[in-house]
């Protein structure tokens, strides 16, 4: 398996655990970073306008990357982390997914969520967006242990 971990966080959670999952795993890996950084204004759940809020409740929205380097013509599977935001992934990686081939070419969705599950959402858009075989991915807390991550990645 030639993996790449990439990952969106917004608060350093989602990053903690991709960089476990990548050392744990021997993979590359990669930030997804929106071309215009989320302040913390922007991720006020609790603002009917703040921008996380106004991308959230519209499902075609497609935030700007800030850039198209991932390497993901160099994996054969592509591990795609996240937190749980409204109860499914962040736009910024549907953004993420619409701006790659993935054809050919195994995701495997992994979130954090204190206590939001992974659901069925994320993986079924991922497959509407992709064109490439899906897991159905996994929820993990913040302290996960590295050889947990290790163990799932290999039971893939």
């Amino acid at each position: 398996m030639k993996a790449l971990v990439t990952y969106f966080s917004a608060s350093g959670v989602t990053a903690q655990v991709a960089k476990r999952l990548a050392e744990a795993i021997d993979a590359q890996i990669y930030e997804i970073r929106p071309k215009t950084p989320y302040t913390a204004e922007d991720l006020d759940w609790t603002s009917k306008n703040s921008r996380s809020t106004l991308e959230m409740s519209d499902k075609n929205c497609r935030p700007a990357l800030a850039d198209k380097d991932a390497p993901v013509a160099d994996a054969n599977v592509i591990f795609v982390g996240y937190p749980v935001w409204w109860y499914r992934e962040p736009s910024i990686i549907d953004s993420f997914l619409a701006a790659y081939d993935f054809t050919g070419k195994k995701i495997v969705p992994f979130c954090t969520s204190g206590s939001s599950n992974i659901g069925t959402e994320a993986p079924a858009r991922m497959k509407e967006i992709s064109g490439a075989e899906v897991d159905e991915g996994k929820r993990f807390a913040a302290s996960v242990d590295t050889e947990v991550l290790k163990a799932w990645a290999e039971s893939l």
